[in-house]
């Protein structure tokens, strides 16, 4: 899965034709000499147009746009960092404005999972007129099944109702029509369960693809979603008590020798997110590779997957206490964290109210995983080798407001970049440990879609659902002890309390906007714990807006706008 070869996805462009409800889009024009007739003459065919997919799942949140990290700005987890004047509609901190019905962002997560939709009912289709052995095609059927169930996740969970499509679009159609969201769910479950029961094991897949259990996951958290929690225990079962499965406990991967480091660190290292590394963890991994056709980042020019420079602050613009350059700059790769540029900074409540006092007792907000200090490095400074936290040495533009420049500097995670490790083609000769300007910003590492840390606990918000706090508690502490944090109790445990799990454990991984629309807890938590965005949310912002082009597009029925917009 590292490398993707250019003929599949040449090929993969064929079934990505039909793209969404826009009637624009939905026009039919040939590309070249493919047809699914030629793309599908034989098993290899299938096999490019599914690599298609998982190319096309990858994009939807590791291609290069703003756009890519929207479902976490504007969260209870993250703001814009550079609030005052700074802000897009991309970087969500007015909903009133970024959620408008004629805004990316709406529009974008709505036709790329169309995409994903459409692309998956051409194979599926295909294979349903094939002559080629069923046999052959059963489990590349599956797959496909998995990923229009998916897509239809992220579409129920962020926009309710939507139109269900389960047929290649291939004339021109503009009577779409909103099925209920419990429709939606049951056939997300239809899909799921026949992947689940299909797929490999996890053992048997190569890195990157899917396999049975990560069908049952997606599976366990739809049933939860319809309230059928029992079933979602017995799914989760499976893939907790998989024995190919298990989280880590001990160092282990290509940096276990760096001294003062733990096993959440490795989790994140280079190298370290597939099953080769030794991680039994990982359940299903984003396939990012530099430098190789289709693995989507290259070291030379502006890249794909870039968390680095979204997420880490720009420490190497500080000035020192005599406005003196404090850093080597964008040299400076080991003590600034690479080509930051501050923007996706933890709220108030991820950055503190979450974690014990003093940041001791979660290894998950150390000093090597929650980043709080950086060194003045440039030699030339009368700073040199001091803190910027020193208030001694404090900077002269670090300011305690983002237009005095607070964005600077904040607390941030390490799971977002590499340093010290960054690829060796990025590095520049000219300077010491320093970047060519090319590929900088990017995330050289493998991105998680899913660790079985979150299947704990979505199983502990099924048992929390069934009036069972031990049992959700004891999944919990799974998580928690890895983390040598102190345990939960019974009595703790609550909806809030575990989305306050999943913020310590899977920030910057899930999409933390989805979780808690799913949890009808979206603008609730938004009102508690983001101050920048509170004073631009209502309760209608809990789904976002079906894109207006799609309604104005759709002349022969009426697709319906949500509420509030």
């Amino acid at each position: 899965m590292k490398t993707i070869f250019n003929k599949f996805l040449v090929l993969s462009l064929l079934i990505g034709m039909f793209a969404s409800c826009d009637d624009a889009v939905l026009d039919e024009v040939p590309l070249d000499f493919y047809s699914p007739e030629s793309a599908f003459s034989d098993v290899s065919g299938f096999e490019a147009a599914l690599t298609g997919l998982y190319a096309r799942e990858r994009g939807v949140y590791y291609n290069g746009g703003d756009v890519n990290f929207s479902l976490l700005f504007g969260t209870d987890t993250f703001t814009e960092a550079r609030y005052v004047g700074f802000g897009t509609d991309e970087k969500i901190i007015d909903f009133q404005k970024a959620f408008a019905p004629t805004k990316y962002v709406p529009k974008y997560f709505w036709d790329e999972n169309y995409k994903v939709i459409s692309s998956a009912n051409v194979i599926i289709k295909g294979a349903e007129v094939s002559s080629l052995p069923q046999d052959k095609l059963a489990p590349l059927v599956v797959e496909a099944k998995f990923f229009r169930a998916k897509a239809y996740r992220d579409l129920v969970y962020l926009y309710g109702d939507v139109p269900i499509l389960l047929e290649p679009v291939t004339t021109r159609k503009d009577d779409f029509v909103r099925a209920p969201k419990k429709e939606v769910l049951e056939q997300m479950v239809k899909d799921f369960q026949e992947a689940a029961d299909k797929l490999p094991s996890i053992s048997a897949v190569k890195d990157g693809k899917i396999s049975n259990i990560v069908a049952y996951h997606y599976l366990a958290e739809t049933l939860i979603s319809l309230g059928r929690n029992a079933e979602a225990v017995v799914a989760l079962n499976k893939v907790i008590g998989d024995p190919n499965v298990k989280l880590m406990t001990a160092r282990f991967g290509r940096r276990i020798s760096v001294f003062g480091k733990d096993v959440y660190w490795d989790l994140f290292q280079r190298g370290n997110q597939n099953r080769a590394s030794g991680n039994k963890e990982a359940l299903w991994v984003a396939q990012i590779q530099e430098d190789v056709p289709g693995g989507l980042v290259v070291t030379t020019q502006r890249n794909n997957n870039v968390l680095e420079r979204m997420h880490v602050p720009a420490v190497w613009s500080l000035t020192d206490h005599k406005g003196k350059a404090g850093f080597l700059g964008r040299a400076s790769n080991d003590n600034v964290g690479g080509f930051g540029v501050s923007f996706l900074q933890p709220t108030p409540y991820l950055d503190a109210t979450i974690w014990p006092a003093g940041y001791v007792g979660d290894m998950r907000c150390n000093n090597a995983n929650f980043i709080k200090d950086a060194i003045y490095d440039n030699p030339a400074s009368l700073a040199f080798g001091k803190s910027i936290n020193d208030p001694l040495y404090r900077s002269t533009n670090r300011g305690t407001t983002p237009a005095a420049g607070s964005w600077r500097f904040y607390k941030w995670f390490i799971k977002a970049t590499t340093p010290g490790d960054h690829p060796t083609l990025m590095m520049d000769p000219a300077q010491i440990n320093g970047f060519n300007q090319g590929g900088s910003g990017g995330t050289y590492h493998d991105m998680y879609y899913l660790r079985l840390s979150e299947s704990l606990l979505l199983r502990a918000e099924a048992y929390l659902n069934l009036s069972q706090p031990q049992k959700a508690a004891d999944d919990i502490n799974v998580v928690r002890n890895r983390a040598l944090a102190t345990p939960v109790t019974p009595g703790e445990v609550t909806i809030d309390y575990i989305l306050d799990e999943r913020a310590r454990e899977l920030c910057l991984e899930e999409q933390r906007s989805i979780t808690l629309r799913r949890l009808g807890k979206f603008t609730s938590r938004v009102i508690l714990y983001n101050p920048y965005s509170k004073p631009f949310v209502l309760p209608f912002h809990e789904l976002m807006p079906i894109p207006q082009n799609t309604i104005e597009a759709n002349l022969g029925a009426v697709m319906k706008q949500n509420p509030g917009y």
